[in-house]
């Protein structure tokens, strides 16, 4: 009994569960490789029978000779098959060939010359396009190197927008280049500088706009005589005012329109220097006015005198079709430049601020010169986020972008004001450019690559236009009698221009 019960156990020892469990694997294993062995068997099969059937109908198919079929079949004849030529318009036939060329800008506005990619006319104008939406700033920014045609053109947009109903203002003239054009197209050209005529007196009441009563054009003339004084003792003094300051001129300003017929800076000079006793008893008036008191007083007493010390002999008529400050003859002294500039500034926003004044260019030519003074790039950069408040278009005429890197240093609040006159102008005109500049303009403009190639290979009048998000080669084309007018080499070449009598034929169309 023992015995037997002895082999029972070690047969149970034999077939333990986890030795069935190795066993059941196993089974398991094999199964699946049996599975998939059977599975790429029957792909193998299918892949074959449709190869077959492929074969089969491939010999079942009948081909023609390369050469044709023979006989009557081939559909020959002896001589040449002669179809009628095909016409239809550009428009039908531009779907058989498209994306060869922009679709232009259309044909309402002033002409400025030939599309060279399309051949069709380009024409341009800022109002136009604002109320058609293509664009939402009325401002343009136009840069080409000495020689390139860039003044011609600005000379032809403005001068082609007058018979539509357009005003030009040119607040700073430094090389007098506008002048003729000015007189040609029956306006006017101030001309200022030492031992002339023309005086300006900066506290002048100015264009008076209509719709506006006397209490609300009494405080507009205040507040522009204020900003005008602390801009040019700002622009003297190459710094901005401090509080104590700005209350020394206010208070000087009032004494004098309270006591003189027409205030002049002279007068507010010597309220500045010697404060009235019963408005400053103590003293203090004096001394924090004393600063821009001698600033002031270089405009009248000074390097710069014979300017501002009295009243206008010029009058700024916003009706005429063109007014230009020529400073041509001020170009050596900076400052001098700058003043004029802010003094004409402050006339110009008394006419813009008309309702009635109708739509306006505004040029700033020689910008490198204008934007290196605050006080006047601040002034600027207020008329370009007014454009469409005003009704105007600016203008800002460059050599090269890479100019706009040389206002105050980088990161300064000059700088950044800079950057915004061409984030808010969204027409930007490249004319010729130097090698060594193509990097800073396309990064400046966001050229892309085949647009920033074209630069140096433009020639004389012809200027890559960016409207927005669309580009366009053109090139510029002159009447004669501006061709003659608009020259600005005769110096160079020895022909002084002669301004014809009458610009306006033929130079401009709107169709």
């Amino acid at each position: 009994m023992k015995e037997h019960d002895t082999s029972r156990l070690h047969s149970a020892v034999l077939v333990s569960p986890k030795r069935e469990r190795r066993r059941d694997r196993k089974a398991r294993k094999l199964a699946a490789r049996e599975l998939l062995a059977r599975d790429r068997a029957e792909q193998k099969t299918a892949a074959r029978a449709r190869a077959d059937a492929l074969t089969a109908e491939r010999k079942a198919t009948v081909v023609l000779p390369k050469a044709g079929e023979a006989g009557l079949a081939a559909l020959r004849t002896p001589g040449r098959l002669r179809l009628p030529r095909h016409q239809d318009t550009s428009a039908t036939l531009a779907g058989a060939y498209p994306f060869l060329a922009e679709g232009g800008l259309g044909s309402d506005g002033v002409f400025v010359g030939q599309d060279l990619y399309s051949g069709s006319s380009f024409v341009y104008d800022p109002w136009v396009l604002y109320t058609q939406g293509l664009i939402t700033a009325p401002n343009l920014v136009l840069a080409g190197i000495v020689g390139s045609g860039k003044s011609s053109l600005a000379k032809s947009l403005y001068t082609r927008s007058i018979p539509f109903g357009r005003r030009v203002y040119i607040p700073g003239d430094p090389k007098g280049e506008h002048t003729a054009v000015a007189e040609a197209v029956g306006g006017k050209a101030i001309a200022l500088g030492h031992g002339m005529s023309a005086r300006l007196n900066p506290l002048e009441e100015g264009h008076r706009p209509s719709g506006l009563d006397d209490a609300q054009w009494a405080a507009q003339v205040s507040a522009r005589r204020r900003d005008l004084l602390g801009a040019l003792a700002e622009t003297v003094l190459d710094r901005q005012l401090s509080p104590l300051e700005h209350t020394a001129i206010d208070i000087a300003l009032a004494e004098v329109v309270r006591t003189a017929d027409v205030p002049v800076l002279p007068l507010v000079v010597d309220r500045l220097l010697e404060p009235d006793p019963s408005v400053d008893p103590d003293g203090r008036l004096t001394e924090d006015g004393r600063l821009p008191g001698h600033a002031l007083r270089r405009l009248v007493a000074g390097d710069l005198a014979g300017l501002f010390d009295g009243p206008s002999t010029v009058r700024f008529d916003p009706t005429l079709p063109m007014v230009s400050l020529d400073l041509s003859r001020v170009t050596e002294n900076a400052t001098l430049v700058s003043v004029l500039m802010t003094c004409a500034s402050a006339w110009m926003e008394s006419a813009l601020l008309d309702p009635n004044g109708g739509q306006r260019w505004v040029v700033y030519d020689e910008a490198w010169r204008l934007m290196s003074h605050p006080a006047l790039l601040r002034r600027m950069d207020a008329h370009w986020r007014l454009a469409r408040h005003y009704g105007i278009a600016n203008m800002l005429v460059f050599h090269k972008l890479s100019d706009l890197d040389n206002v105050g240093d980088s990161g300064s609040a000059m700088r950044a004001l800079a950057a915004s006159l061409l984030a808010n102008a969204e027409t930007r005109v490249v004319y010729r450019q130097e090698s060594d500049q193509l990097g800073s303009t396309a990064s400046a403009l966001g050229l892309t690559g085949t647009e920033q190639s074209l630069l140096p290979t433009l020639g004389t009048g012809q200027g890559l236009w960016r409207i927005k998000h669309r580009s366009f080669v053109v090139q510029h084309q002159l009447h004669p009698a501006e061709l003659e007018l608009f020259d600005t080499a005769g110096r160079m070449t020895g022909v002084a221009p002669a301004p014809p009598a009458h610009l306006m034929d033929g130079t401009s169309s709107r169709r």
